[in-house]
């Protein structure tokens, strides 16, 4: 009979210095409320120094961004061949529910930091700036363009479609994501007869915008011209002192 002392279970692989800093936050705004979290309480929950986490992070805000690169990475990296012959509209929703999923782990501390920062609008205009990049990236595992006239239109809508879905998300405790998926439904729907009017509108002001470029354009050569002299033969005017 083997008396020996089981084999002690080998400790999990050390995370990367972000992603110990978000997981940290995650695990802090799970349990306290958002307010009362220091950037001192994220450094030591990660096992950071002070001066490490600052060559990291400038603030608990940019960790907070830092979590929405950790979910593109997921999303990214998952095998989304499979939505090569979907419509634009499923690639989207299928995409979308990915991050959705990805996000799932950090359920709890997203419901108290959305709750947190409803009443901080300047908080809210900086995550707007990380959701846009995030949903560029989306847009594109979905195959969607995001360049052009309407691009950054179509980026923001996603961005507004999304966060109306994480709305109803945070509260769906669902296994099956009912309502969410059909908020996330719904939203994509509104955000395609939304661009599908932008881009009406955006064609029958085609020609007023032609015209008006085509005004500047006059405007700005007539101001570039050469004022005419009354000695065409002398370039520096009438007077023969002004050569000299």
């Amino acid at each position: 009979m083997d008396t020996s002392p089981p084999a002690a279970t080998p400790p999990p692989p050390k995370l990367p210095p972000r992603e110990a800093a978000v997981e940290a936050l995650m695990r802090l705004a799970a349990e306290q409320p958002w307010n009362d979290i220091e950037i001192g309480d994220i450094a030591r929950e990660a096992g950071l120094s002070l001066a490490e986490f600052r060559d990291l992070f400038p603030s608990k805000g940019a960790v907070l961004g830092g979590l929405s690169r950790i979910i593109d990475r997921k999303v990214l990296e998952a095998d989304n061949s499979d939505l090569a012959d979907e419509p634009t509209r499923e690639r989207l929703f299928d995409v979308l529910m990915r991050r959705l999923d990805a996000m799932t782990p950090y359920k709890p501390a997203l419901r108290r930091i959305a709750y947190a920062l409803r009443g901080d609008p300047f908080s809210m205009l900086a995550l707007n700036g990380v959701a846009l990049n995030s949903q560029r990236f989306m847009l594109a595992a979905a195959g969607i363009n995001t360049e052009g006239p309407l691009g950054r239109l179509k980026l923001q809508g996603v961005v507004i479609a999304f966060a109306r879905t994480l709305e109803t998300w945070l509260d769906d405790d669902d296994p099956a994501l009912a309502r969410t998926m059909a908020r996330l439904d719904r939203e994509i729907r509104n955000g395609e007869r939304f661009m599908e009017r932008a881009e009406d509108a955006r064609r029958l002001t085609a020609p007023l915008r032609a015209i008006g470029r085509s005004l500047l354009e006059r405007r700005s050569n007539k101001g570039m011209r050469a004022p005419r002299n009354e000695d065409d033969g002398n370039p520096l005017g009438g007077d023969p002192a002004a050569a000299i």
